[in-house]
């Protein structure tokens, strides 16, 4: 279970949040309780790692506008929706929506646990992916035009050669920027960068 993750749980009903939070406590688990969306929204941190469990129906914004914020701030915090008014089409435009699972009111203390260690560990995943992208990211910034341009036409699949007679450049400076490209994105192979899910920027006049 990674360490300093929060549970955020957000619901209107006094006697539920109290409850929820015993036992998460009790599970060893850090949580934080809301009585509504906005103050969940004017306390929340998105660097802070962690999940949401999120009352469908309450006063104000509901659960699902919740989501919709979240969704149009692009913050990807694990989502687990809970309700005891739910349905099937609401427990689909919910999961669509990309919460991870739908919980009807009463639920198992240990299925509600199973489901926030998933949470969790999906978040804690998420953001691994995130950091991995923007550091990439940093160091394609790196890249002078013309290694980019060399880099775009490696990945549609030109070699060395032929880039040298499309770039009107001796077979050793292409040699030389492939060098470069490969030292400053810090990999070891063409494979390496497609996997980090790299698309050449110009792919329509290469």
């Amino acid at each position: 279970m990674p360490a300093g993750a929060t549970v955020f749980v957000v619901d209107d009903d006094d006697a539920v949040r109290n409850a929820l939070k015993m036992l998460i406590q009790t599970a060893g688990l850090t949580v934080e309780t809301f009585a509504s969306a906005d103050a969940f929204l004017e306390e929340y941190d998105p660097a802070r790692p962690g999940c949401l469990i999120l009352d469908v129906r309450m006063p104000g914004m509901s659960g699902l506008n919740l989501q919709d914020r979240l969704l149009a701030q692009r913050v990807r915090i694990p989502v687990i929706m809970m309700t005891g008014h739910g349905n099937v089409a609401m427990a689909v435009g919910a999961v669509k929506k990309g919460a991870i699972d739908f919980l009807q009111k009463p639920f198992d203390d240990e299925v509600l646990l199973q489901r926030v260690r998933h949470a969790i560990d999906l978040d804690a995943e998420q953001r691994q992916v995130q950091a991995r992208n923007a550091a990439f990211q940093t160091r394609l910034d790196r890249l002078t035009p013309r290694e980019q341009e060399v880099l775009d036409l490696l990945l549609v699949g030109k070699g060395n050669k032929e880039i040298a007679l499309q770039l009107g450049l001796s077979r050793k400076t292409v040699d030389i920027h492939r060098a470069h490209v490969m030292m400053k994105l810090g990999v070891d192979s063409l494979l390496d960068i497609a996997r980090m899910g790299y698309k050449p920027q110009n792919s329509g006049h290469l």
